[in-house]
């Protein structure tokens, strides 16, 4: 038995080869790992001894030879196979350990150039792993040093590696080099400054975690990451304290991070089922975090709470009272630390990026039974051309208005359709999502901002709408609420229905010509 040995990940590969020739499997080698293997006193042949051709062009060629995939690929089951080895001298390969230049870890380097990257892609490697893998049947290919074991010992026990490790085996192979494939494809787009939706769509991820279930316990869920560092994502955050993250966990909680970038200045989020439920911003943590729970004390209990403060102990002593699924911050007092780790059941996230928001460009994907549905995430808050944003109505939102109506308009980007949300004194007062209809949802908003806030709650806030109102029956009821000013996108056939029914109320109207459904 022959064994073709070339790794570029060299965990655990002397102690596998000399395990290997105690065995009586021969060592074919290349390059550095040959010289590992020689330096332990591993005895191993070297690939040029076996093809008879020196390994050239700076080692770019050296396995790419006849001589070895033939022995790799020859079926022996085959007899005309096997009489062709024959014929031409050579002999089978049964084992090939080999794992990839390390084009991630390369791209990963800071200032890493173009050339850097281009040298990494391995071009032998794959084509070893690709061939030994189709003629499973008779190959076993390992490309984890994680399997290092399992092949050993069926070596060890039974003279030889089962068809169905093989099998398996031959599955990671498909992967592995799918995975590299993709990191070399999905480099070259983003150095083209490719920002087109490609023809065919290839995406690679790594698994972070196994959880314990998905939405619901009879579902399986894993999370799985980009490759490569992304600022201000989950993926980057520190878990402090608590329990690993479970599938809603982090939906919701990428909902609400997602939220509070729209925000410069100190604010809280706080948000239930992937909705807002609280938003503040103050001058403080302590003054936002007051403002987002007092907009809804009831649907924070259990929530995710994002802030891009500080934790402050003051903050801290107001959040242990409550039952909080999340909390995220870009760092904690070491008071507040203490305090919040008396709770057992909380988790506690540290995410030093918080503030840095998604490249404009980055995808935003659907499953759907049969396929994917592919877009651009909703980068944009308003639109590039200011003359798209209008003052429709008669009168001019006022200076303090303007502020909260922005407020507001920030928090509906990330309320479900139909959505509305109210907001005063930066402030968020009622928020309306998810309702089949928009007058339910305006209506839904007003209801709850009386019940968890008070009889006046509505009075003097502004109204923010994700779409266009289809008829003036929503201004009724801002009208009703107290409602002083209103921000929506526009575009309906009609519009002037709404604008007149502001105009007869003496309430401000602001057209964006920009919508945001979030389905």
């Amino acid at each position: 038995m022959r064994a073709l040995v070339s790794v570029s990940d060299k965990t655990g590969i002397v102690e596998l080869a000399k395990e290997l020739v105690s065995l009586g499997v021969e060592i074919i080698s290349t390059g550095g790992t040959y010289r590992k293997l020689q330096e332990a006193g591993v005895p191993a042949m070297e690939i040029s001894d076996l093809t008879g051709f020196p390994e050239c062009l700076d080692g770019r060629v050296k396995t790419l030879h006849p001589v070895v995939h033939a022995g790799l690929l020859a079926m022996r089951s085959n007899p005309d196979h096997m009489r062709q080895l024959e014929e031409l001298g050579i002999e089978t390969i049964d084992f090939v350990f080999v794992n990839l230049y390390p084009f991630k870890a390369t791209i990963l380097k800071e200032g890493v150039t173009r050339a850097d990257a281009v040298e990494n892609i391995d071009i032998g490697g794959p084509t070893m792993l690709r061939a030994a893998a189709k003629n499973y049947q008779d190959v076993a290919v390992v490309v984890d040093p994680a399997d290092y074991p399992q092949v050993l010992s069926e070596l060890r026990e039974n003279g030889s590696v089962s068809v169905e490790t093989k099998f398996y085996l031959m599955q990671k192979v498909f992967q592995h080099t799918s995975n590299y494939d993709t990191m070399i494809a999905d480099y070259l787009r983003r150095e083209r400054g490719d920002h087109e939706l490609p023809e065919t769509l290839t995406l690679t991820y790594e698994k972070v975690q196994d959880m314990r279930y998905g939405e619901n316990p009879h579902q399986k869920a894993a999370f799985y990451r980009e490759i490569g560092r992304r600022p201000g994502s989950l993926a980057e955050a520190v878990q402090l304290h608590g329990k690993e993250l479970s599938f809603n966990n982090i939906n919701d909680t990428n909902g609400a991070l997602e939220l509070l970038k729209e925000y410069a200045e100190p604010t809280v989020v706080a948000c239930k089922h992937g909705n807002p439920c609280g938003v503040g911003s103050a001058a403080n943590v302590y003054e936002a975090w007051s403002k987002a729970y007092a907009a809804d004390k009831v649907s924070i209990f259990g929530g995710i709470v994002v802030t891009n403060q500080v934790i402050t102990k003051a903050v801290a002593e107001e959040m242990s009272k409550i039952f909080l699924e999340v909390v995220v911050a870009p760092d904690y007092e070491e008071e507040a630390l203490a305090i919040l780790t008396q709770k057992k059941n909380i988790r506690l996230l540290q995410l030093a990026d918080i503030t840095v928001k998604q490249p404009a460009d980055a995808l935003d994907i659907k499953k759907v039974n049969g396929g994917v549905i592919v877009q651009t995430i909703d980068a944009k808050l308003l639109p590039d051309d200011e003359n798209q944003i209008k003052v429709v109505t008669e009168r001019t939102p006022s200076e303090k208005e303007m502020e909260d109506l922005l407020f507001a308009w920030k928090m509906v980007k990330y309320v479900k359709s139909n959505g509305i949300a109210l907001a005063k004194d930066k402030q968020s007062v009622g928020i309306g999502p998810g309702q089949v209809n928009r007058i339910w949802a305006t209506e839904q908003c007003m209801e709850h901002a009386r019940e968890l806030i008070g009889e006046n709650a509505t009075q003097g806030a502004v109204l923010a709408s994700d779409a266009f109102f289809p008829f003036d029956d929503c201004v009724e009821v801002a009208h009703k609420n107290g409602i002083t000013a209103i921000i929506q996108p526009g575009g309906s056939i009609r519009d002037e229905d709404s604008i007149k029914k502001c105009n007869e109320y003496g309430i401000a109207m602001i057209f964006t010509g920009m919508r945001h459904f979030r389905h």
